[in-house]
């Protein structure tokens, strides 16, 4: 009878147990999700358990074979070379054991090190969802020693590195693209102008327009920059801003005038406040001196403090009662607090000027939540929150009859428009259209009873950052449409709302010659288009009719 070559048998011995490793952590990831959707309160059925987690040995598996694969591969040759040359073949079931949870662990903490996102595999935000993920690796590592123990006696002597040397070559089969598709551009000429107003700007977050015509630009760093109306710089860096906690995604947001900045010279601020251990998204006011800030009084922090640098929001509108809206974030790694009430994570916040909460938020008098799933705290709701149920928010517009049009970032997909009502859940993430970055799928629900549908949603995502709705008189064809900023596909989305605002259309893409991520868009009093390109290198762009075009016939 032939016997096939010891090194063929570990092959696939090496393949099976690996498949086995890829299937138990896509497995685990699934569960972990599930369990901490069911503690907010979500009702999921076996049938959508089942569902979600086949699902994920689709979508997730793949993602989780790259991460996984090499670093099984390794422990598992150096495994079976300590056993046969240090110890007579002894302990084979211990050392690949725990050499392959050794190895995953050490491939998540490199992993959320490196990457751009706090946590890639949303169950290793906790320690129980850690070492869950870690023992599948080491079950894996078991059932390879197993095989190996019932092997066929090998012809030959073979080279103790054959393992490792022979299977590098199967991690191809694991390979997938995260490309997104590039968008199309209109061949024909653009019936508008583009003209640079300011240049050398530190990743320009936010700009503002005072009633003389100069400009207040944020820088992400931290500095607050006042330009003439023809774009020169009057002052890079005025004094006085608080101190900013800038790293990653936070720094120095948004920077809004008062309503009667023409008499009291006010200022409001959005930014991220201390540390990457303990920090928050902070809001604070001040007067605008010849050459600073002055009178600088902090009126609001999220609470609690969380750890990391990303989901801050931090957009300012003012509403015609003279109310402030501020949008938040879920901090990324507490997506799950954004259905909580008792904090003010992934949250819309309303505020008096002087930081107070108006008696008539609708969580003042003991207001009851609207499709509420708050099981997470016996707490009573935080009076400042308006709508929550948010994941991130960068877009903000309170239009002509003071309805408020946000925008928010999901994960893989599942940008929304939203407009926003008073006490209602948005649903994050309990409802998503996307998938988490890893692939997993975050919940089985794109609905819910009680929570809020948005009104358009981007998949794949365009990553949507700065929202205008615009107003002006040069270009007709734009009026009461929203101009949406895109990071992703570098470009402005056009968005038409039906005249009930029911629904949305996003009629088309603006500006992609300019191959720039668009981080703010506003409406100038010019009745101009105003860009803030996102770069170390960032720009003031001015978009205007062209020459020849309708606008001057």
């Amino acid at each position: 009878m032939r016997h096939w070559p010891a090194w063929s048998v570990t092959t696939v011995h090496l393949l099976i147990a690996m498949l086995v490793g890829i299937a138990l952590g896509s497995i685990v990831q699934t569960q972990f999700n599930l369990a901490a959707l069911q503690q907010i309160g979500a009702e999921i059925s076996m049938a959508q358990r089942l569902m979600t987690t086949l699902e994920d040995l689709i979508t997730f598996a793949p993602v989780y074979a790259l991460l996984f694969s090499p670093g099984f591969l390794i422990s598992q040759g150096v495994a079976l070379v300590l056993s046969r040359m240090m110890f007579s073949g002894r302990y084979p079931v211990a050392l690949c054991g725990l050499l392959a949870m050794a190895a995953l662990f050490t491939t998540l903490v490199l992993v959320n090190h490196f990457a751009p996102i706090p946590t890639l595999i949303a169950a290793t935000r906790t320690i129980p969802g850690t070492l869950a993920m870690v023992v599948s690796a080491g079950i894996a590592g078991v059932i390879m020693a197993l095989l190996q123990r019932h092997r066929p006696a090998p012809a030959h002597r073979v080279n103790a590195k054959a393992p490792l040397a022979l299977l590098l070559p199967a991690l191809g089969a694991f390979g997938f693209s995260l490309n997104s598709e590039a968008l199309a551009q209109a061949e024909s000429a653009p019936a508008y102008r583009i003209e640079t107003v300011a240049e050398g700007l530190e990743h320009p977050w936010s700009l503002a327009f005072l009633p003389d015509g100069r400009m207040l630009v944020t820088e992400r760093p931290g500095r607050l920059r006042l330009l003439s109306a023809e774009g020169a710089t009057l002052n890079p860096s005025l004094t006085g801003v608080p101190e900013v906690f800038a790293s990653g995604q936070s720094g120095l947001f948004d920077v809004l005038p008062s309503p009667t900045f023409a008499q009291d010279r006010q200022l409001y601020l959005s930014y991220a406040c201390g540390t990457i251990a303990a920090n928050h998204t902070c809001l604070a006011r001040a007067t605008l001196g010849e050459n600073g800030l002055e009178q600088v009084e902090e009126l609001f922090r999220v609470e609690p403090a969380k750890q990391g640098n990303a989901h801050f929001g931090g957009r300012l509108a003012w509403l015609a009662d003279g109310t402030l809206i501020m949008t938040l974030g879920d901090g990324f790694n507490y997506r799950e607090q954004a259905q909580n009430l008792s904090n003010h994570i992934g949250s819309i916040v309303r505020l008096n000027p002087d930081g107070s909460v108006p008696d008539d938020n609708p969580f003042v008098a003991g207001g009851e939540p609207q499709g509420s799933l708050n099981q997470l705290s016996d707490a009573p709701p935080r009076p400042e929150i308006y709508s929550y149920g948010h994941r991130n928010l960068q877009g903000l517009v309170v239009d002509n009859n003071d309805r408020i049009i946000t925008h928010e970032h999901g994960p893989r997909g599942g940008d929304e428009i939203n407009i926003i009502t008073a006490g209602s859940n948005y649903g994050w993430p309990v409802t998503t259209h996307g998938l988490d970055y890893s692939g997993a799928h975050i919940t089985p629900f794109e609905t819910y009873p009680g929570i809020q549908p948005p009104l358009y949603q981007w998949t794949p995502s365009i990553a949507p950052s700065g929202m205008t709705r615009y107003d002006g008189e040069l270009f007709p064809e734009w009026r009461g449409d929203l101009l949406v900023g895109s990071l992703v596909n570098r470009e402005v989305h056009r968005i038409r709302l039906s005249d009930d605002h029911r629904q949305a259309e996003d009629v088309e893409g603006l500006f992609g010659e300019l191959e720039a991520r668009i981080r703010d868009v506003r409406t100038g009093p010019d009745g101009a288009l105003y860009l803030l390109t996102d770069s170390p290198e960032g720009r003031v762009l001015r978009v205007t009719p062209a020459r020849g075009s309708s606008v001057f016939r």
